[in-house]
């Protein structure tokens, strides 16, 4: 799937020529890929809180006896085609494609960035991928973050692309950096050679003027979180602007996002509530923070495309329902939300 998503994407810039706008473009061709889903999904949950005084009335009827009630509660969503599932299928399909997508971004930011590394090495300026305010979508949006590649970064690079990337260069330039690092081309990026080839690179790097200048920090401007120290570059690759929209979407669309009863019918929040609006904020931002900005991007472009989904089929979905009047149901099984 990680491949089958890069390759769309690869295809995408072929057209735009720029990663970032490609990135929208794709995140939108998901968001409409879905939306039939979402829209089922809302209108289940419409459906669902139309069924709420039926649902009172069993649970009064049958509140002792939970085996009958859930029977009942089955035969009265059989009868009213409601599916309480339904309203989890895009969260079903929207998180493998999340997930898949973190791969393919990963896998195009290492396979850009190794080829910017290996730029460096054989002292040449590295070709940048900006996108508006960001200098290299290939590295984190944030002040603290060089737009060169560093040590960090290189690490985070598996043996296999590290491999295939130096494979695809041209005999001289691969003999080139072989005597530069003085490593043997054959087994450098192998498994067990791959630590200390990545040291012997950020080494060999760090003692070029071009390269020092771009990694170097800004005297006075570190902070210590404890956990981790910051430092803010003097060439830095982003304002950190992403991961706070991500974490700020990632908040609005919790309170968007409708909440179905439950399927037992009960309308108790679930435990952990809090924690969850909390939750999926900080994640965001902590993700977005560290991850490369190209799939930043995407994260605030899917979240803002859903947001906008949201409110564009709440608002038609109300409208459908003024013009039919009250949702009603019939004991025998119809009610009028189709």
């Amino acid at each position: 799937m990680n491949e089958f998503l890069k390759g769309i994407l690869d295809g995408i810039n072929g057209l735009f020529n720029n990663y970032g706008w490609s990135i929208m473009a794709f995140t939108l061709l998901i968001r409409l890929c879905l939306t039939p889903f979402d829209y089922k999904s809302r209108v289940s949950m419409r459906k669902m809180n139309a069924l709420q005084p039926e649902v009172a009335k069993l649970q009064k009827k049958y509140g002792k006896d939970q085996e009958k009630l859930n029977l009942k509660m089955s035969e009265l969503y059989k009868r009213n085609h409601v599916s309480p599932m339904s309203s989890c299928l895009p969260l079903l399909l929207s998180m493998p494609i999340l997930f898949a997508m973190f791969g393919a971004m990963r896998a195009i930011a290492n396979e850009q960035m190794v080829a910017q590394t290996f730029d460096i090495l054989l002292g040449n300026a590295p070709v940048m991928e900006p996108w508006l305010w960001i200098k290299n979508l290939w590295m984190p949006d944030s002040p603290f973050a060089p737009t060169w590649p560093d040590l960090s970064s290189l690490q985070m690079v598996s043996a296999d692309v590290w491999a295939s990337s130096f494979a695809n260069l041209a005999p001289e330039a691969r003999d080139t950096i072989a005597t530069l690092l003085n490593v043997d081309p054959l087994v450098c990026f192998s498994g067990d050679h791959l630590k200390e080839t990545i040291n012997a690179i950020h080494t060999t790097m760090s003692s070029m003027p071009a390269y020092a200048e771009q990694v170097a920090k800004l005297p006075g401007w570190s902070f210590n979180l404890l956990i981790a120290q910051l430092d803010v570059n003097v060439h830095f690759n982003g304002l950190f602007i992403l991961p706070l929209v991500a974490a700020s979407s990632q908040m609005l669309m919790t309170k968007l996002q409708p909440t179905a009863p439950a399927a037992n019918g009960t309308n108790q929040k679930p435990a952990g509530g809090g924690f969850m609006k909390w939750f999926f904020p900080l994640f965001s931002l902590y993700i977005c923070a560290g991850q490369n900005a190209g799939f930043s991007l995407y994260w605030v472009t899917a979240n803002l495309l859903s947001m906008v989904q949201t409110v564009v089929i709440n608002r038609y979905l109300d409208h459908k329902e003024k013009l039919a009047g009250p949702a009603t149901v019939d004991s025998t099984g119809a009610d009028s939300l189709k």
